[in-house]
């Protein structure tokens, strides 16, 4: 019997589902982060192996997650030995967008999907369809790790959070009327060990040291055990929090910045008029499906602020779904379309 292996690999989980030729899901399993722009080879590997057990059958298999093709096949070099396949007919590398693009064959109306991964960081991409009905990627934009962008992302959450932050900073020393209290604020720089918003520019030092290389000494405090990135973009459950269930303004307007920079790079794969002749690859979002996936849009909340945004810029989709479960919706089409099977 076929087997067919997904694994979804992200900045802070892999999750690894396996279907049989029926498309029946037959197992799953889950593994800690495994960004291959974020780890070398060898841990890369460690995390792939944690989240596949030896019982489960992996004879066919994708694996998303990358950015070009040098990391593809870097990745596919590191992966294989594991799966004890060849490089080649039987395993597939591709960025996690891929996976989301599926259910843009179950809508004949239309023939392009935008895909939009907003969780610890972000990336977008355009589809059309080839006549077997599997994506078939147009044009990309994000997907730059945390230096560059991941904007709509765990990371710009928490950066913008600071930012805003230190620009309210700004406002009162120039005597401005003061801005409202935030509890989110308060609750932000607690994590960090400082208290008072007045002296919240005590955080950046904080947040630009680099972690230690062991955690044995006992006088380091846990944020500083942390990842740079990791010390920003785990600031985002209190915003969501603080926006959505506490009603705090400065976490609203964090979370409207922070989907506005998403919907502009949505935005620049769709065409609006005018754009036809800029933009030949472009996407109608009238005549295509928005697929979002991701921690930070499963929120319902967050990605009507998205859809809001786009609204502004004249980007309506006909269709918009929320991917739950990638590696899931990965094997099972894998399995349907007989990947690997001819």
């Amino acid at each position: 019997m076929s087997y067919f292996l997904c694994v979804d690999c992200g900045g802070s989980k892999t999750s690894a589902v396996i279907t049989n030729h029926n498309g029946d899901i037959v197992g799953r399993a889950l593994g800690g982060p495994s960004n291959f722009s974020y780890m070398s080879a060898a841990d890369f590997q460690d995390a792939i192996r944690t989240a596949l057990p030896a019982c489960l059958p992996p004879p066919g298999s994708e694996f998303p997650g990358v950015d070009s093709p040098a990391a593809a096949r870097n990745a596919a070099i590191a992966v294989a030995p594991l799966l004890n396949l060849p490089l080649g007919t039987y395993l597939t590398v591709a960025n996690d967008t891929h996976l989301l693009a599926a259910p843009l064959r179950f809508y004949p109306d239309i023939a392009h999907a935008v895909t939009a991964i907003a969780g610890t960081g972000s990336c977008v991409v355009s589809f059309t369809q080839d006549t077997f009905g599997s994506p078939v990627e147009l044009a990309r934009t994000g997907g730059w790790g945390w230096i560059l962008g991941d904007e709509g992302g765990g990371f710009h959450v928490g950066r913008e959070t600071l930012r805003l932050m230190m620009h309210d900073l700004a406002r009162s020393s120039l005597g401005i009327t003061p801005i409202p209290k935030s509890n989110l604020k308060e609750k932000v720089l607690a994590q960090f060990g400082i208290t008072g918003e007045e002296n919240a520019a005590e955080v950046l030092p904080v947040i630009h040291i680099p972690e230690p290389h062991s955690a044995a000494a006992p006088d380091v405090p846990p944020y500083q055990l942390v990842a740079r990135e990791k010390r920003l973009s785990q600031l985002s459950p209190l915003v969501f929090e603080a926006a959505f269930e506490e009603g705090d303004e400065f976490a609203l307007r964090v979370l409207r910045n922070c989907a506005g920079a998403l919907a502009d790079q949505i935005a620049m794969l769709c065409l609006t008029p005018g754009d036809v002749a800029l933009k030949p690859k472009g996407v109608k979002a009238e005549d295509a499906i928005l697929c979002f996936g991701g921690s930070l849009v499963r929120v319902e909340a967050y990605r009507e602020l998205v859809l809001d945004e786009l609204k502004k810029r004249g980007c309506v989709f006909r269709y918009v779904e929320f991917v739950e479960d990638a590696a899931a919706v990965g094997a099972v089409g894998l399995a349907k379309s007989g990947f690997g099977t001819a």
